[in-house]
């Protein structure tokens, strides 16, 4: 059982905030370091604009590693399912009327529904997750009820 603070990825998806991570602390996060400091010695801060510039974009970034930082603390690699039906993790292929659409099914940070990865907490995701092969299940959406047919699940 999943604490409530545990926040859930693929294997993919930790690895992908991992990097993130450790470019902005060991890359980015040096570079405007240097960039503030040559900036403020340029003299008068009150109207530097490339050490406001750099001051700025170092205060969002340092944001971002605090906001990353907090979630890989409570970060797990969900669990397969072996055959238990849809979970995080599974790529779920879809019957919706006469056409076929195949989903990954992510945690909430993975979720990018332009590139067919949605999350599991999403309307879609909780409809589908427990399911198994040949289930159907409905969606309420704005043009109303859309019915799914699980396919098949990798």
């Amino acid at each position: 059982m999943l604490d409530s603070k545990q926040i859930q990825f693929t294997k993919v998806g930790l690895a992908t905030l991992e990097k993130e991570l450790d470019e902005l602390l060991n890359v980015k996060r040096p570079k405007l370091v240097d960039r503030l400091s040559n900036a403020r010695l340029q003299g008068d801060l009150a109207e530097n604009s490339d050490y406001q510039n750099a001051k700025d974009e170092l205060e969002f970034l340092d944001g971002r590693l605090n906001e990353l930082q907090a979630v890989l603390k409570n970060a797990v690699v969900a669990e397969s399912n072996n055959g238990g039906g849809v979970s995080v993790g599974t790529k779920v292929t879809l019957k919706v009327g006469g056409t076929t659409h195949i989903y990954d099914i992510v945690g909430d940070w993975e979720a990018d529904p332009v590139n067919k990865k949605i999350s599991h907490t999403s309307p879609l995701g909780v409809a589908l997750v427990g399911k198994r092969v040949g289930d159907k299940v409905e969606v309420e959406a704005p043009a109303g009820k859309i019915t799914y047919e699980i396919l098949s699940l990798d």
